[in-house]
């Protein structure tokens, strides 16, 4: 699980700004204890804020370190894809990025710091006995290895002042740094964070630019395909009193999630269509998504392009959700709110609640404006972000908005809207008004 996150000179990230998962209140079921640890972690991350705050960049930066691990290995031989501030000294300081992260109980910190030309420095490290030992530290291109991993030693050979030594380290069999890779690898990204396409992908120019994540949709899709059932991967909630998880196969437990929504779908068809070109008049078969839906005693299966924008962001989460869930990963969603109703983004958030629905601890960090959400938050699963006079991203947690205990009785959404934690797009209509004529 996800303890804290720190990034800064990333985008509108000037200063350090760090998101915590720990938990300030402790007495409820969303707050997993962590033994090993000493605290209780968080399965849900809220970030608020006005329009241009920096929100989406807070999320992106923990996207960016994920990308990053993935793939300095293979696409970073001619430069490093970051985007510092751009103001003041931004340019031409480097970035940094830590995270902290439990693996099987135990505590793993990862601190790197990189500019757009070399990384700098790097180090893993973990806390075995609660004591910080070293993993591997590499500043430039000298690298050093903890003791007894032999395992790693390759890692040298394939170091480049551009490369990643958690990219490298991580494909040598040594678990102590492939099991914390592999928990950064598996962090999902949704919505509109934006990331960087490899050289030689589809953009606009080419090379490094920005891109929408994916919707989710193949993700989900596999669940449902006939092709996998003979490959079922079962969800093992061996505390579930009912059974109703651990009984069943992949398809089920998806077309489960589906009809929680209520959307008026029963079922999920995946099949052949041949289709026809009308330049060459070849004949090519290519796989059809269609939803069922129920209309009385009658049902129709309808093409996924004729669904509503909210039935295709639900039907997209699917996989990514049932996916973290089962390994404890980590789901990133940017503006959850833009196409989802509030009473599915809230049933959403209840799911990761529950240790029943959600027994490894997977998290949910995400992005909104839907206020109607803060009912179903505690005080310290909330973020709010401000922009600054220097257009630089400040983050605050709500449970200690501006050195002030928040009370956990507060109504989160009553005092948002009234300004109590700021955070709010300040409206003045009066140049608009100038421009269009109306005063003087």
């Amino acid at each position: 699980m996800l303890i804290r996150f720190e990034a800064s000179n990333y985008r509108s990230i000037a200063a350090g700004v760090e998101l915590s998962m720990v938990a300030v209140d402790r007495d409820r079921e969303a707050a997993r204890e962590q033994p090993r640890l000493g605290e209780s972690l968080l399965t849900l991350a809220a970030v608020y804020g006005p329009n241009a705050s920096g929100k989406s960049n807070v999320a992106g930066a923990l996207a960016w370190l994920r990308d990053a691990v993935e793939d300095s290995l293979r696409f970073w031989e001619d430069d490093i894809p970051l985007e510092p501030f751009a103001f003041g000294a931004g340019p031409t300081e480097p970035s940094e990025f830590v995270i902290e992260a439990t693996v099987d109980g135990v505590r793993f910190e990862y601190v790197l710091e990189i500019d757009a030309s070399q990384v700098l420095y790097e180090g893993l490290f973990h806390y075995p006995e609660k004591k910080r030992r070293r993993i591997f530290e590499r500043e430039g291109s000298e690298l050093k290895l903890q003791r007894g991993l032999g395992a790693l030693s390759g890692t040298r050979e394939l170091l480049t002042e551009r490369t990643l030594a958690l990219s490298v380290a991580r494909r040598f069999d040594e678990p102590l740094v492939s099991n914390f890779a592999r928990n950064i690898l598996r962090i999902q990204v949704l919505g509109q964070v934006p990331r960087r396409a490899p050289p030689g992908a589809s953009s606009f120019g080419g090379g490094w630019r920005s891109r929408p994540r994916f919707s989710g949709r193949a993700d989900t899709a596999r669940w449902f395909d006939v092709r996998n059932n003979d490959q079922l991967s079962l969800f093992p909630l061996a505390d579930d009193e009912e059974g109703r998880w651990s009984s069943l196969s992949r398809r089920e437990q998806a077309l489960a999630l589906l009809r929680l929504a209520d959307l008026g779908i029963e079922d999920v068809v995946i099949d052949e269509q041949e289709v026809v070109y009308s330049g060459s008049g070849e004949t090519r078969t290519q796989r059809r998504l269609r939803l069922v839906h129920r209309s009385g005693d009658n049902s129709a299966p309808l093409d996924f392009s004729a669904e509503s924008e909210g039935t295709r962001t639900w039907f997209g989460l699917i996989g990514p959700v049932l996916t973290a869930l089962r390994s404890g990963s980590i789901v990133i969603f940017d503006e959850l709110d833009a196409s989802l109703h509030p009473t599915l983004s809230a049933e959403l958030l209840r799911v990761f609640q529950s240790p029943v629905t959600n027994p490894y601890g997977a998290q949910l960090i995400f992005t909104s404006h839907d206020t109607s959400l803060l009912n179903h938050l505690n005080r310290d699963e909330v973020w709010l972000t401000e922009k600054r006079l220097d257009g630089s991203t400040r983050l605050g947690a709500l449970a200690e908005f501006a050195g002030e205990r928040v009370r956990k009785s507060q109504n989160l959404e009553n005092a948002y809207l009234h300004g109590r934690f700021g955070a709010l797009p300040q409206v003045d209509q009066t140049e608009f008004l100038r421009a269009l004529g109306l005063i003087g």
